[in-house]
C-alpha cells in the first residue's frame, strides 16, 4: 500500500549508474489502447472481462505478445477463455501469470494489430470487492504498484503507457468512475446500467482506476474547461462536498503555471475503500475512506496536493523504470512544499522540509546502506520507503540550492516538456538540469542517489580581532565518507537583524574556512536557510 499520507546513458563527468528492474521489457512493442469490458455482479464476486489491445510492433522478429494476468488457483486469479484476432482464434498460454500470444505471421515493423482477450475469475488483489465503512458492497481498483495484472490483462510495468477505455456494465444501484471522460451511461435490461469511460491520454497501468458505489458526484469547477469533480459516498455528500472543494483548482493552477500543460481531462477527487492514504491514478484520484471528515483537514489537504502533484510527475512524466520511482514520489513530496511554500508561505514550507528531514534521519539510522536509485529491482514489496518520499524530496531541494532558483525552474520545464505522456530516467532529469544551469552535476547525483548517507557535521570557530576574520573548523562525522555541498555560513553578530552568510565547499573529512567578519559574532551558524539535508547546523564557541 502506498504511503502518501506520510507525507511529508553516459555523461560527461562521474559515470552515472543506469538502473534496469528485471521486468522483461520488449522495446519492439507498443501498446496503443486497451479497452476494458468489464461485468460485475452482487451475486458472485467473479468478474467477466473482454480486453481489446491495440498494439504497435515496432521491431523486427517479434514473435510472442506477452501479457501479464495472474493465472487461477485457490479460488481465485483469472481463467483466460479465448484470444482473437478479426474475430479469429488465436493461439495462446497462460501460466506463471504471463499470457503469451502466438503472433503469426509475424507482424512487420510499425504494423497495428488488434487482439480482444476474454477472461473472468475473482481478483486476489487489485481490485477490492467488499463492504465499505457504512456496509454498503464496493468495487474499487488498488493496483499500485504492480497489482493490475490481478484483473486486467496488461503490459504491467510503467514503461509502457497506453490510452484506455473501461466499459462497465454493472447493477444499476452502482455508480462507476474511471479515467478520462463520460462517453455512456446507460440502463440495461434486468436492472443493470452499462457506463462508458474513455481515457485518450497514454498512462501506466498502476494509474488506471476503477470504481463502483453508491457515491454523491459534484461538478466543482473547472480548470482550463476541464471538470473538476469530487465522488464520495452517498452518506458522506455534504462533509465530503466540503472537504474537496479546495484547493484542487488552485494546485492545478500552480503547477501549470510552473511546470507545464495539466495532461489530463478532467480531475477528480474520489473517496475508496482501497487505499489506505492516496492514491494519483490519473484524472481520478482515490482517497481514504477516512479522508472525509467534514472538517477540511491540514493533513488530508496535503494529501490532495501530493496527489495533485503526480498528475505532473510520475502520471504525465513516468519513470522507465521501477528503479528510478524516487521521479515520482520524490518530485510528488517535493512538489507538494513548492504548492505550499507558494500559498501557505516560507514557514509552513520549512516546517516541512525540518518534519521530512527527522524521518529521514530516523530511517538512516535503521537504514545506513539504503541508496535512493534501487539496482535491478525484483521485489515489489521494496519499490518505495520514506527515502524514496522524503530523501527524494530533499534530494531536489539541495539541487534547487546549487543550480538557483532560475535556473531549477528552467530544467524542470525541459525535463517536463521533453517527457511529456512518456517515460523518463534519472540520467534523463540530470541531462535537463546540467543543460539548464551549464554545470556539471554528476558528482551530485551520483552522491546523493547512487550512495547513502548524510553530512553528519561537528565544528568549532574562533574570532581573530586583528585580523577580523572568523576561523571555521568543520569535520564531517558520517561512516559513508566525506560529501560535496556548497553550504552557507551564517555569522551573527549583536544589534543586525541578519547574519551575514557566506558560501563555503565542503568536500573533505575535516576542512578550515576563513570568513570575514568586521565585529565579533555573538553565533555562526551552518545552513541558516535550510538548503542542505544535514546534521549539525550548530558550531561552538572554541
Amino acid at each position: 500500500m502506498k504511503f502518501h499520507h506520510l507525507l511529508f546513458a553516459c555523461l560527461v563527468g562521474i559515470a552515472f549508474q543506469a538502473s534496469a528492474d528485471t521486468y522483461p521489457k520488449n522495446p519492439k512493442i507498443d501498446a496503443l489502447n486497451y479497452a476494458f469490458r468489464i461485468g460485475l455482479s452482487d451475486a458472485t464476486d467473479e468478474i467477466t472481462v473482454e480486453m481489446t489491445m491495440d498494439v504497435r510492433f515496432v521491431g523486427e522478429g517479434v514473435t510472442t505478445l506477452r501479457l501479464d494476468l495472474i493465472n487461477a488457483g485457490a479460488g481465485k486469479g483469472m481463467t483466460v477463455t479465448g484470444v482473437t484476432r478479426d474475430g479469429q482464434k488465436v493461439e495462446y498460454t497462460h501460466s506463471n501469470n504471463a499470457l503469451i500470444i502466438s503472433l503469426s505471421p509475424v507482424p512487420a515493423v510499425n504494423e497495428r494489430r488488434r487482439y480482444v482477450v476474454s477472461y473472468k475469475g475473482v481478483p486476489a488483489s487489485g481490485l477490492k470487492i467488499a463492504k465499505n465503512k457504512y456496509g454498503d458492497r464496493t468495487f474499487f481498483s488498488d493496483n499500485w504498484p504492480d497489482k493490475a495484472r490481478h484483473w486486467l490483462a496488461v503490459i504491467d510495468h510503467p514503461y509502457d503507457k497506453a490510452s484506455s477505455e473501461f466499459i462497465v456494465t454493472a447493477p444499476s444501484h452502482y455508480q462507476v468512475v474511471s479515467n478520462g471522460l463520460s462517453i455512456e451511461t446507460s440502463d440495461q435490461p434486468n436492472g443493470m446500467r452499462l457506463t462508458h469511460w474513455k481515457n485518450s491520454v497514454p498512462i501506466a497501468p498502476w494509474l488506471y482506476v476503477l470504481g463502483a458505489a453508491r457515491m454523491a458526484m459534484q461538478t466543482v469547477d473547472t480548470f482550463e474547461g476541464k471538470p473538476i469533480e469530487t465522488w464520495v459516498y452517498a452518506q458522506d455528500r455534504d462533509a465530503g462536498f466540503l472537504d474537496f472543494a479546495e484547493p484542487t483548482k488552485k494546485v492545478l493552477e500552480f503547477y501549470s503555471d510552473y511546470v507545464g500543460p495539466f495532461a489530463y481531462e478532467r480531475l477528480a477527487n474520489i473517496q475508496s475503500n482501497s487505499v489506505s492514504g492516496g492514491m494519483e491514478a490519473a484524472s481520478a484520484i482515490l482517497y481514504s475512506e477516512s479522508s472525509v471528515s467534514g472538517t477540511k483537514s491540514l493533513r488530508w489537504r496535503n494529501v490532495v496536493i501530493h496527489e495533485i502533484a503526480h498528475q505532473w510527475f510520475g502520471n504525465a512524466v513516468t519513470e522507465y523504470d521501477w528503479d528510478d520511482v524516487w521521479l515520482s514520489e520524490g518530485f510528488a513530496t517535493y512538489f507538494t512544499l513548492l504548492f505550499i511554500e507558494h500559498a501557505y508561505g516560507r514557514d509552513e514550507f520549512v516546517q516541512g522540509l525540518k518534519d521530512s528531514k527527522k524521518t529521514v534521519l530516523n530511517f538512516e539510522a535503521k537504514n545506513p546502506d539504503y541508496t535512493i536509485i534501487h539496482k535491478n529491482l525484483s521485489d515489489m514489496e521494496k519499490v518505495t520507503s520514506s527515502h524514496t518520499y522524503q530523501k527524494g524530496s530533499w534530494i531536489l531541494h539541495m539541487l534547487r540550492g546549487v543550480v538557483g532558483e532560475e535556473n531549477f525552474w528552467k530544467g524542470i520545464r525541459t525535463y517536463y516538456a521533453r517527457y511529456f505522456n512518456s517515460n523518463a530516467t534519472t540520467a534523463d532529469f540530470r541531462r535537463a538540469m546540467e543543460e539548464a544551469s551549464g554545470q556539471e552535476l554528476g558528482w551530485f547525483f551520483e552522491q546523493w542517489l547512487n550512495k547513502p548517507g548524510i553530512p553528519k557535521i561537528s565544528g568549532t570557530w574562533t574570532y581573530d580581532a586583528k585580523a577580523k576574520q572568523v576561523k571555521l573548523i568543520l569535520n564531517q562525522t558520517q561512516t559513508t565518507g566525506p560529501i560535496r555541498m556548497p553550504l552557507e555560513v551564517g555569522v551573527y553578530v549583536k544589534g543586525q537583524d541578519r547574519p551575514a552568510l557566506t558560501r563555503i565547499e565542503i568536500n573533505v573529512a575535516s576542512g578550515t574556512f576563513t570568513i570575514p567578519s568586521d565585529k565579533e559574532p555573538e553565533e555562526v551558524k551552518l545552513d541558516p536557510n535550510v538548503w542542505v539535508l544535514m546534521e549539525g547546523e550548530g558550531v561552538r564557541r572554541k
